[in-house]
């Protein structure tokens, strides 16, 4: 196993579909926290995006508050990746 990257930041978000509310930062770290936060994503199968420059800003934001203003449309750009991945996902022929 390698060291952490003491560099590596990581936020996870909570967002409801179809809310008016902000997304809500729900865990943030960085070094082995981030790590971490990365791992139980991909073991709980919830999507993740690497774009280090957000990272560095959310992972800046204490758990349980909306994310700040100036990140909204780049988080709303990740959600909308993600929710189109999720629907090809869905509408993909099951074997």
């Amino acid at each position: 196993m390698s060291p952490p990257d003491l560099k590596a930041r990581a936020a996870a978000l909570k967002y409801a579909l179809g809310s008016d509310a902000l997304p809500t930062v729900v865990a943030s770290g960085k070094g082995a926290v981030a790590e971490r936060i990365v791992q139980l994503a991909f073991a709980h199968g919830v999507p993740v995006r690497e774009d280090p420059d957000l990272a560095h800003l959310l992972a800046a934001i204490d758990s349980g508050h909306d994310i700040p203003p100036d990140a909204v449309m780049a988080v709303a750009e990740v959600l909308s990746h993600l929710y189109r991945l999720n629907r090809l996902v869905a509408e993909a022929p099951k074997p």
